[in-house]
């Protein structure tokens, strides 16, 4: 099993939209791709930023299945077309981990 895990943080005005945005967007393609054994999206305020973190992380059941989802290069990070509306910073590269328990 491969985790997958992205970060991108938003202004906290707009975080709610963006969380409804991501439910429509992301957790269906990530969801809707075979081999992807699941989600978690969470998000952190950062008051004194005026930011909010978002975290996606997602288990894959082997390289095949993730670059179905992201492409030929799995290491990127996958958008949406609204994204630039919402997110003020963005991790544009991935990070893969091996899951071992």
């Amino acid at each position: 099993m491969i985790m997958r895990v992205w970060r991108g943080w938003t202004r906290t005005a707009d975080a709610a939209e963006y969380a409804a945005y991501l439910l429509k967007t992301g957790y269906v393609g990530y969801t809707g791709t075979p081999g992807n054994l699941g989600v978690v999206f969470t998000r952190r305020d950062d008051e004194a930023e005026g930011r909010t973190e978002f975290l996606l992380t997602s288990t894959w059941e082997s390289w095949d299945a993730i670059r179905a989802f992201a492409g030929d290069a799995p290491e990127r990070a996958v958008f949406y077309p609204e994204d630039d509306r919402f997110l003020i910073d963005r991790e544009t590269t991935v990070r893969h981990y091996t899951v071992f328990a």
